[in-house]
């Protein structure tokens, strides 16, 4: 079987607190609620991609510990293919402790585990190439960085895709120039775009089309996306929805979007199947309880 996309990146489980309000340095909040769910940027997007009915695979690495266990059975569950996951047996699989506050903002904390000693030559290259799309997304560690790099300069008849979140902006550009070059589409959001480029979104995206990326999409949060490929440019409107948590809705707006151009959707069209994935999946808290199936795309005719 050739997959439609196989995404790469750190595999997490998400222990997320519901709180009052995030506390700052020195100050105190309560916490309201506990839920403990699998995440990771690219897992979380490869689980939206395979509800939408996409051919999808994962290349990531675990423990065999509990944890490691609970990410590899959601996968399998949802029907995301877990043949590229390496396992480290006796360490400790990535987990991201989350405070959400009532208003559905959050703050992160990474602890990678054996994500960070991802090394190339683990890599099934033989299942890595079996893919139209290959979709990047960050890595706390250098080690899986390079790997990825090594990776793209590889095989270049597959198409990347990229989300390098904060974790890998803060790098800039010059770092990220083997990845954004290679890039069919690259995904930030308005913070991302001002660490990387120094400049807001329109301005920023001119800079990256420059750096040879194909397709620039722009998660705006609440005021939709931006979405651009040099000659064509939109602001794509955000669906009107209650927000109970906004983790994950980065991941979801890339499933969408990727989904649209795997179906050769006119770029407008993939900027409102992003945002329309997004919104379903801050509508329940965790990454991905409330990403949609295929049949509810029906909501968008």
């Amino acid at each position: 079987m050739r997959f439609d996309i196989i995404c790469l990146g750190a595999l997490n489980v998400d222990r997320l607190y519901r709180v009052n309000r995030i506390a700052r340095e020195d100050e105190e909040s309560y916490i309201t609620d506990f839920k403990e769910t699998p995440g990771g940027s690219a897992a979380n997007t490869a689980v939206g991609l395979a509800r939408l009915g996409l051919r999808t695979g994962f290349i990531g690495k675990v423990s065999d510990d509990r944890e490691g266990k609970l990410l590899i059975r959601d996968f399998e569950k949802e029907g995301v293919d877990t043949n590229g996951i390496v396992v480290l047996r006796g360490s400790r699989s990535g987990v991201v402790v989350g405070f959400v506050d009532r208003k559905g903002e959050r703050a992160l904390y990474v602890d990678p585990g054996v994500n960070d000693s991802l090394q190339f030559e683990e890599i099934n290259l033989k299942y890595a190439q079996n893919t139209e799309f290959l979709h990047l997304t960050s890595f706390v560690g250098e080690n899986p960085f390079r790997a990825q790099k090594k990776l793209i300069k590889a095989f270049s008849d597959v198409r990347v895709s990229f989300d390098p979140g904060e974790l890998y902006t803060r790098k800039g550009l010059a770092s990220l120039q083997p990845i954004i070059k290679r890039s069919t589409v690259l995904f930030l959001n308005r913070n991302e775009m001002k660490v990387l480029t120094g400049e807001g979104y329109e301005k920023g995206s001119k800079i990256l089309l420059k750096k040879d990326a194909s397709i620039v999409a722009v998660k705006l949060g609440e005021k939709g996306c931006y979405v651009t490929d040099g000659k064509e440019s939109h602001k794509v409107a955000p669906f009107k929805v209650k927000v109970v948590d906004t983790t994950g809705a980065g991941d979801a707006f890339c499933a969408g979007f990727l989904y649209g151009l795997m179906k050769n959707k006119d770029l407008h069209d993939c900027g409102r199947l992003g945002n329309f994935v997004a919104s379903r999946c801050i509508t329940k808290a965790g990454a991905r309880e409330g990403l949609p199936k295929v049949s509810d795309l029906y909501e968008l005719k």
